[in-house]
């Protein structure tokens, strides 16, 4: 076994703190890479706190994750000794199912294994995660990262990056389409980029009105006050899509008054209680309300490649690990512009 150093959380009460566990040595397929960089996401609060339920403890948060290669299995063809690498949200899945076999790992029929707060597919080994100093994963599961760019800053595109590149891959958006952001924040100012970076035409709604400078400088060619009557009014029916990347409760009818005919709004953020939704508000307009997780890792490569082709990266601030709960304090608050990064070099 190889001895790692992380941050876990004993229980929903304790806070992190300086944990020593062991991960599995480096098997034929598996590739171990010594982590630089891990972000910060908001589920990671989310669950060392069992807001979801279903947590398992000891946990140690972290799924954006990149680093270098430090050993490969006798049978890995993908990676060499110092690549840089990164995995995401994914460290396994059966893949053997209908959507394991699309590259659609993430809707694995029979469970996928998430990077922490998981089970392994041997139903019984849990996982750990970024908030480390290395980690072995399966080469299938492991990202080839580009040198091209700043390594920190693309950690976030391997949860913030693909959950916003993917809706809009799958429903086609580009030129021609009005598309509204609703949220600016990690998810948030990554679907501006890709927006924009795709040819529609973006409008960030927000509640705070100090964000309209941030929202064009990342490319948003609108922005809307949602809290003022008057700037929600006019733009209804204008939008064909609306991604909402909100993860606090908000009223979704209020939204989808904002689609135009067949417009479509898609759920990424995931607020703590259930949506309350009037028929009237979908079948006023034949509207769509769907929603959309992270991405396979076929799309999950190929989103870091049109990034690194691009340069497009997020928006971060780099942060010392001892340093987590306040950064989760922060979160909270939406004071991040826009993805905290933890230098793993400080564990």
């Amino acid at each position: 076994m190889i001895p790692t150093k992380g941050y876990a959380v004993q229980d929903a009460k304790t806070d992190l703190a300086p944990w020593n566990f062991e991960r599995r040595e480096v098997g034929p397929n598996d590739v171990q890479f010594d982590i630089q960089f891990c972000g910060v996401c908001h589920s990671d609060l989310h669950q060392i706190k069992d807001d979801w339920g279903g947590s398992i403890y000891p946990m140690v948060p972290g799924h954006e994750i990149v680093g270098k290669v430090i050993k490969v299995g006798s049978h890995v063809k993908k990676f060499k000794i110092g690549d840089f690498a990164g995995t995401g949200c994914l460290v396994d899945s059966c893949r053997t199912c209908e959507n394991c076999q699309e590259g659609l790992e993430q809707f694995c029929l029979n469970g996928f294994t998430a990077t922490y707060n998981g089970i392994e597919q041997d139903k019984k080994t849990p996982t750990y995660g970024g908030y480390s100093n290395t980690i072995v994963v399966h080469e299938d599961f492991v990202l080839h990262v580009s040198d091209k760019l700043d390594l920190a800053a693309v950690a976030p595109l391997l949860c913030a990056g693909i959950t916003t590149y993917s809706p809009m891959k799958h429903w086609k958006i580009g030129k021609g389409h009005k598309l509204a952001v609703l949220g600016l924040g990690g998810l948030g100012h990554m679907a501006v980029k890709f927006g924009v970076a795709f040819g529609a035409e973006v409008t960030v709604l927000s509640t705070s009105p100090k964000k309209e400078a941030d929202a064009i400088k990342l490319g948003a060619h609108k922005f809307v006050v949602t809290n003022d009557a008057e700037q929600l009014k006019s733009v209804a029916g204008n939008f064909n899509f609306i991604l909402d990347t909100v993860s606090a409760p908000h009223d979704l009818n209020l939204y989808l008054s904002l689609l135009k005919t067949d417009g479509v709004h898609i759920c990424v953020g995931v607020p703590p209680t259930p949506y309350e939704v009037h028929a009237f508000s979908l079948i006023g307009g034949r509207k769509s309300l769907v929603g959309s997780l992270i991405g396979g890792l076929p799309e999950t490569q190929e989103m870091l490649d049109y990034c690194a082709e691009h340069g497009i990266v997020s928006e971060i601030e780099m942060i010392h690990i001892k340093n987590i709960h306040n950064a989760y304090d922060r979160m909270i608050k939406g004071d991040v512009r826009y993805r905290f990064v933890i230098d793993m070099a400080t564990l």
